[in-house]
């Protein structure tokens, strides 16, 4: 099981969204096989070259009962960079943009989607951060910290009723398939993650106390989560070779949460972690050129205890230009 883990990491941390395929009888096919069946489109009009810039950012806040919030934003949130796309598989390779050379936050952030089957469409990301702003709406100057560093490691499975009648990597790589002008479906589902973060000292800049009880000084954090969801997921073909898709999927759970102050520790009584992830796509296609541009990410709130909150915010987004190296003509793909 653990070999399986580190393996599937390996392949996500490429970047690699694949079009997965139902497989039957997986012990009677060899490798090769099976490689040429999940990844491998013998159609070259299918293919594309591609450039993108990319914006991946996880943040997060604290927030009392009296609406004082402090708010912990990383830097180098920008990216560029090329990959190529096919009717399978989609693969980029992002360079992230140390725009700001003294304050540098040191990250690694994945996220990813696929649909597994044709049920089940499965979205996950691991994130490492060390260096935030830390910003507040009280009279404490903003600064930069170093000593501060979060880790977010979870997944969102949506099994769904009917079948997934399109692939995102599809719409992604330019690849028409699109035969009606709407296609929605729904389902049920469950997430999970592991969220930490931690301080050299206080993670607060509230030195005296004046915005914050004692209870929200918090050296360390950890926390692991369990939960169901529920979700729509739609695409609408538009006039003038447009596409735009919207997925919504709303979900609640129980948490386990350990806080370190200073001085001391505490679990906080309240278990209910509540979330909601979504995404938004547009897509232009013409024979040699597509564009595409996606907005997405998910909010998760839940309760620290003593009349503070605890909000963090997974965020992406993505504007592509791809070229086709087939013939030029438009390619439809149906299933």
């Amino acid at each position: 099981m653990i070999k399986r883990i580190i393996i599937l990491l390996l392949v996500l941390s490429s970047s690699v969204t694949a079009q997965s395929q139902v497989i039957k009888n997986l012990d009677t096919l060899d490798v090769w096989k099976l490689i040429d069946k999940v990844f491998i489109d013998h159609n070259l009009d299918n293919y594309s070259l591609r450039l993108f810039s990319n914006y991946k950012v996880k943040q997060f806040r604290i927030k009392n009962e009296d609406n004082f919030k402090s708010r912990y934003i990383p830097n180098n949130k920008f990216g560029l960079g090329f990959g190529f796309a096919s009717s399978k598989l989609l693969i980029d390779i992002a360079f992230n943009l140390k725009t700001n050379k003294e304050n540098i936050t040191k990250r690694f952030d994945m996220q990813g989607t696929t649909i597994l089957g044709k049920k089940n469409y499965v979205n996950f990301y691991v994130q490492t951060y060390r260096g935030f702003n830390v910003r507040n709406n009280f009279d404490e100057p903003f600064v930069f910290r170093d000593d501060i560093k979060s880790v977010t490691v979870g997944f969102n499975v949506l099994h769904t009723i009917p079948d997934i009648e399109f692939s995102y990597s599809m719409l992604k790589a330019g690849v028409d398939h699109l035969d009606r002008k709407l296609y929605i479906t729904g389902g049920f589902g469950a997430f999970g993650f592991y969220d930490y973060f931690s301080a050299g000292d206080n993670i607060l800049e509230d030195p005296n106390g004046e915005y914050f009880n004692t209870q929200a000084h918090v050296k360390r954090y950890n926390s692991s989560a369990i939960g169901i969801l529920a979700g729509v997921m739609s695409v609408f073909k538009l006039p003038h070779d447009l596409t735009a898709s919207c997925n919504i999927m709303p979900g609640m759970g129980i948490m386990y949460k350990h806080v370190t102050l200073e001085q001391g520790i505490y679990r906080p009584s309240k278990p209910m972690i509540y979330k909601m992830d979504y995404t938004f796509a547009l897509g232009y296609n013409t024979q040699r050129y597509y564009l595409s541009l996606i907005y997405g990410g998910g909010v998760y709130s839940t309760d620290l205890g003593y009349q503070n909150n605890y909000r963090f915010n997974l965020t992406k987004a993505k504007i592509a230009i791809g070229y086709k190296i087939g013939s030029g003509k438009r390619t439809y793909y149906y299933k």
